[in-house]
């Protein structure tokens, strides 16, 4: 499920990227800092959630490790101007995230 939702938000930035390039009135709803701040909020509290519970059941804390990391790549993207450079570190830390949910279902098996 947290590998969905990170597909989802990476789904989000490239499709909000698109949609600022074909309707730029449009784009600025999505292009709020208080959408990917919110969007942040959530992400980090699920992450926490997801990956925290994970560590306890299993014991390994790189998951937990990886995925914090990625987080905090989305965080301090948002800290960039609107441009290019921002869309290219949220996705990537979205997909350093994913790569954290990802080992931490590993280490369930």
């Amino acid at each position: 499920m947290a590998i969905g939702l990170s597909g989802l938000c990476l789904a989000h930035c490239l499709a909000s990227a698109v949609l600022v390039a074909m309707l730029a009135s449009a784009g600025g709803v999505l292009l709020d800092p208080i959408f990917h701040e919110i969007g942040l909020l959530l992400a980090i509290g699920l992450g926490l959630l997801a990956l925290g519970r994970g560590t306890v059941e299993h014991g390994f804390m790189m998951p937990a490790a990886v995925g914090g990391l990625g987080l905090g790549v989305m965080a301090g993207a948002l800290t960039l101007p609107h441009d290019g450079a921002e869309v290219l570190y949220t996705m990537i830390g979205v997909a350093i995230l994913a790569l954290g949910h990802d080992l931490n279902r590993r280490a369930v098996i």
